[in-house]
């Protein structure tokens, strides 16, 4: 609290929080493996929505100055994408001006397909977006399977395509989790990675950070330097005053905490996210994981095409009666091609133990008994709206 009035911005004034900043930025950069031998460059955010446009607009910066000093027109540019993205990537291309190239569902994969990716690159694709974390199910995309196809692309076509990696929700667990996992700077074609520290990174809202493999990812043109607060300071960000003590928070959980810390929380938390998933698909047959939590600790299920045809209730019901109890379990369609399918998303946070899980799984099977004993009921095909 007592760096909540400290304005970030205004590093010539509060010249430590500017340096706990610093500190941050290569912490995080150590954490997703950033090359010895390159220096690796960084900023915090408001959120990894900002994190995630600032990775973008470097991207396309590049892009076009590869494409001028060809001779060629930089003038229709597109990113190839699942079409699982966050909705920050849709308000980027329509921002920028950007052409989304969004690769559809299907069934089964739902998620980027390396193959259908492949298909959509051109020599306007200015990078391929990877998600590590996927909001729709929590699955992590295949980065470094990627990588290799995008190699293959440019030895047939000479196309030199690079990645992004969304790691809104997982730039901090798979560390952690799957530390043997290739999915950041190890990974050749990455050069810049987004994250959310108020996800997995465990502090309040709001803060987000952005990473780039080295300098020349970064466009130098992108970074302003002000005079104006007193000393001159660069700046690259969309939003300019905002309060240093989440910086300062991030700081501390990585001091207090370390890499065992990190690890002891996140898998407790997959513990709990594995033991839910499997009670559910353990105890109530209809119901189909999409995925189990064992990416990041969220999942997502359906009722299986025998329910959805035999029962009187869908996901949508289910996650209405949950509320009475205060259980927020969201239950949405997926997007293009697979837009009959319905699911209910459980996101398993610090704090959340397993003595609230089996309450959560008691809540279910008393919502079903209810159900059941009442034959009557029309199931509903839509969510409610928001409400207190």
């Amino acid at each position: 609290s007592e760096t909540f009035d400290k304005n970030m911005i205004d590093k010539d004034e509060y010249p430590q929080t500017a340096n706990i900043e610093a500190r941050c930025v290569n912490i995080i950069a150590r954490l997703w493996n950033s090359p010895e031998d390159e220096e690796a460059v960084g900023t915090s955010t408001i959120g990894s929505s900002e994190a995630a446009m600032l990775g973008g607009m470097a991207l396309l910066k590049n892009w076009r100055k590869r494409r001028e000093a060809e001779g060629k027109p930089a003038d229709r540019p597109n990113m190839v994408m699942g079409i699982n993205v966050q909705v920050c990537w849709e308000k980027f291309c329509v921002y920028w001006d950007i052409e989304p190239r969004f690769i559809p569902m299907e069934e089964g994969r739902y998620h980027l397909g390396v193959a259908e990716a492949l298909e959509l690159c051109d020599e306007n694709t200015m990078a391929v977006m990877v998600i590590v974390g996927s909001t729709f199910d929590g699955s992590y995309e295949p980065v470094k399977d990627m990588n290799d196809a995008l190699d293959r692309l440019q030895d047939e076509k000479g196309l030199d395509i690079p990645i992004h990696v969304d790691g809104a929700s997982g730039g901090f667990v798979a560390p952690f989790l799957q530390p043997d996992l290739e999915w950041d700077f190890r990974v050749p074609r990455v050069q810049s990675i987004n994250a959310s520290g108020h996800k997995y990174g465990l502090v309040y809202p709001g803060v987000g950070w952005i990473i780039w493999r080295n300098q020349d990812a970064l466009p130098e043109e992108l970074v302003f330097k002000v005079n104006y607060l007193g000393g001159e300071m660069p700046t690259f960000s969309l939003n300019f005053s905002r309060p240093g003590n989440q910086i300062v928070a991030q700081y501390y959980n990585f001091l207090r905490l370390g890499k065992d810390g990190f690890r002891r929380i996140h898998q407790a938390c997959q513990d709990v996210a594995l033991y839910l998933s499997g009670s559910l698909e353990k105890n109530y047959p209809l119901i189909e994981l999409i995925s189990d939590g064992s990416d990041i600790p969220v999942f997502a299920f359906r009722m299986s095409a025998t329910a959805e045809a035999s029962t009187n209730y869908t996901v949508f019901d289910l996650s209405e009666r949950l509320r009475d109890r205060g259980w927020q379990v969201p239950a949405y369609t997926f997007p293009e091609n697979c837009k009959h399918i319905a699911v209910l998303r459980i996101v398993v946070k610090e704090g959340f133990n397993r003595d609230m899980a089996d309450m959560l799984l008691a809540d279910f099977d008393r919502h079903i008994k209810w159900f059941k004993d009442h034959p009557e009921h029309k199931p509903k095909q839509t969510g409610s709206h928001f409400s207190h």
